[in-house]
């Protein structure tokens, strides 16, 4: 009876013993074709793009206007304070790019692209981001509304935002603009996209310059 019971026991762990090699055989394939896979398929790198700054005006015409201007870091969707590239495929769905991202957030790329091309046209005293020790007579502040590619047929960059110059002594808004354009892209791959939004944003910054321009010029510092 008792060599009954062993030879049952025998069988048992014999049984059990095989199914635990088998098992460990399993788990070292399988961590074994992980590994295959990892090195075949290794991830693909991050590429960072930037928009290129304003060309600096090597005479500007006349004396200096008088004012020093803040600039504010833009109003903008959680979206535009990331750095991934934002396409858009409709009016309703957008997405983002996993391996094409901007060298900064939009929102602070926009900002930085203001404050250097009003500083560069040498039409003001002194333009500067807002920080805590930043001063000046007026303070330019803005709402970003769009940032990000147009796919499709016609594929754009788009830029859309408002602009309002604040008189800091007063808080009242003397002068207003609003920037929407879609600026054409040469091609279809993302570096591309990043030439057209470069062209978008130095002529959004333009047409911001000019603005102020002429509203100080109707409007004489005294």
């Amino acid at each position: 009876m008792n060599f009954c019971v062993r030879g049952i026991a025998n069988g048992v762990n014999a049984e059990l013993s095989r199914e635990r090699i088998f098992s460990f055989a399993a788990v070292v394939a399988a961590m074994a074709v992980l590994v295959v896979a990892s090195g075949c398929g290794s991830a693909r790198p991050i590429k960072y793009y930037q928009i290129s700054p304003p060309p600096a005006v090597a005479a500007p015409s006349g004396e200096p206007i008088n004012v020093g201007i803040i600039v504010r870091l833009p109003l903008a969707s959680h979206i535009y304070r990331e750095d991934p590239i934002v396409y858009a495929s409709d009016a309703y769905q957008m997405g983002t790019y996993d391996t094409h991202r901007w060298a900064e957030p939009p929102a602070e790329m926009l900002q930085s692209a203001v404050v250097r091309g009003l500083h560069a046209s040498g039409r003001f005293r002194a333009v500067q981001s807002q920080r805590s020790s930043s001063t000046g007579e007026y303070l330019l502040v803005s709402q970003l509304y769009a940032f990000n590619e147009i796919t499709g047929a016609n594929m754009a960059a788009r830029l859309s935002y408002d602009v309002d110059l604040r008189e800091l002594k007063t808080g009242n808004v003397v002068w207003s603009h609003s920037y929407n354009h879609d600026e054409p892209s040469a091609g279809r791959d993302v570096p591309s996209l990043v030439a057209a939004m470069d062209k978008n944003v130095q002529r959004s910054v333009l047409e911001i310059e000019a603005g102020l321009d002429d509203y100080f010029k109707n409007h004489p510092v005294k």
